[in-house]
């Protein structure tokens, strides 16, 4: 594979550097930060292995710095070795120990060791590599480990973003698991918008959603409007359960071609003080560069009015609020909030929404093409059953209506027939009906 050789031909290239800074023991030429005392080979060779960035030569051997451990377990202590055949400690060069990789791990002060010597202003400038202002920081592609209180901040060992690790070394990367640490689902449908039914309100109002997200690239960067309006797109889906939220939700990822996350709420929301804001942090940190389309379901449960504050509790309880507001507004993509009722959300976050999407219960014309369009096509339906006036008698959403179609089809495969009887159409009406607390 080319990435492979890539990355052979990348790892020889920073052993002769780190040898060269050994022998030369810091003292490096004035000319050691242009790219012209280098091959044009090495640049071919590595054009392929971040494809949305250009780094430069000292922001490459950073990376390198921090891939190769990943890749070649002893290569700085081999590289030591070879120079200190006679063993010694050298802390000029950094790196640190872990806890089940025993050779050495990159530090801050390897980078400035390898790239600046004992040159303090070329030290500064690769300090100013691992700034928040710098590329790494803002796409997260590698940072400094945090160090103890009163350490230098340079001693932090690079740590490379796992995806960015995939993607250098597979070529790809595969999508997060849900899990305590990353507590959303990725979700995709095979149905397509045509298989949704909505009233035309609502699909207007979709439709303006799925073009801001097929042009907000456009609009932020091309037409400038980055500089006047907030990052990303705030929207409140509100209405009866059932009444296709979370199916619209997946189709404006399918359409675009943005994955869909749903946040499960129950896995971020902690009684413990603080901890929802780090489950909170965690997830956006993940999704931040992603141009994912967040999906919070039941979102009241968050999103909901804030208290008076009482006690302590209500105190942190409308903190938790205020810090959601302020990741939101600050996400760069798509985030869809759904609810049962609008009014339960909080004013601070409806004040902020670009779009407030209501689902009503389907009206009897909207219910006659669900269930038309539900059966299996293979099927037989039964020519008792009527669909105006099953759709004009019975108030139902798609969801209970793909309820009873389940119930139907497998009644009728246990009974060894292919077609759906009045009998078992209405025996599934009824127990939706009596499951959600209606008279039958």
């Amino acid at each position: 594979m080319e990435n492979n050789s890539s990355i052979h031909f990348g790892i020889a290239w920073l052993r002769s550097i780190v040898l060269e800074a050994l022998i030369n023991r810091g003292n490096k030429g004035s000319d050691f930060f242009s790219e012209t005392s280098f091959s044009k080979n090495i640049e071919e060779s590595f054009s392929n292995l971040i494809v949305d960035y250009t780094p430069s030569y000292e922001e490459l051997k950073i990376i390198l710095l921090a891939l190769t451990p990943h890749l070649s377990p002893g290569f700085f202590r081999s590289i030591l070795a070879e120079h200190l055949p006679e063993g010694g400690d050298f802390p000029e060069f950094g790196g640190v120990k872990g806890q089940n990789h025993r050779d050495i791990l990159p530090t801050g002060e390897t980078a400035q060791f390898i790239l600046a010597g004992d040159d303090l202003e070329k030290r500064l400038e690769v300090q100013r590599l691992f700034s928040t202002d710098h590329w790494f920081h803002k796409k997260s592609i590698l940072h400094l480990e945090a160090v103890p209180p009163g350490e230098p901040v340079m001693s932090g060992r690079i740590i490379l973003d796992p995806e960015v690790l995939e993607m250098l070394t597979l070529g790809s990367v595969s999508k997060p698991k849900f899990s305590t640490d990353f507590p959303a689902e990725y979700i995709e449908t095979g149905m397509e918008w045509s298989d949704l039914v909505l009233a035309q309100s609502t699909l207007r109002q979709i439709r303006e959603i799925e073009a801001w997200v097929r042009h907000q690239a456009t609009f932020f960067e091309a037409w400038g409007m980055g500089k006047k309006v907030k990052p990303g797109y705030r929207v409140l889906f509100h209405g009866p359960p059932g009444t296709g939220k979370t199916l619209t939700a997946t189709l404006l990822g399918k359409s675009t071609g943005k994955d869909v996350y749903k946040i499960d709420l129950s896995m971020v929301v902690s009684k413990y003080i603080g901890e929802t804001e780090k489950n909170l942090a965690r997830l956006f940190d993940k999704a931040q560069n992603k141009d994912w389309i967040l999906f919070f379901d039941e979102a009241d449960a968050l999103f909901g009015k804030r208290t008076n504050v009482r006690d302590a509790h209500d105190k942190y309880a409308n903190q938790e609020v205020s810090y959601l507001l302020q990741r939101i507004e600050s996400y760069p993509g798509l985030v869809i909030l759904a609810s049962n009722f609008k009014s339960n959300i909080d004013d601070a976050f409806l004040r902020r929404f670009q779009a407030m999407v209501f689902f009503p219960i389907p009206k009897p014309d909207e219910r006659l093409v669900l269930w038309e369009k539900a059966f299996p096509s293979n099927i037989g339906i039964d020519p008792a059953i009527k669909w105006p006036r099953i759709a004009q008698q019975y108030e139902l959403t798609g969801a209970s209506i793909m309820n009873i179609v389940q119930y139907c089809c497998i009644v009728a495969l246990e009974q060894g027939s292919d077609c759906i009887s009045l009998e078992n159409l209405q025996n599934g009406i009824r127990n939706e009906l009596v499951k959600e607390g209606k008279i039958v």
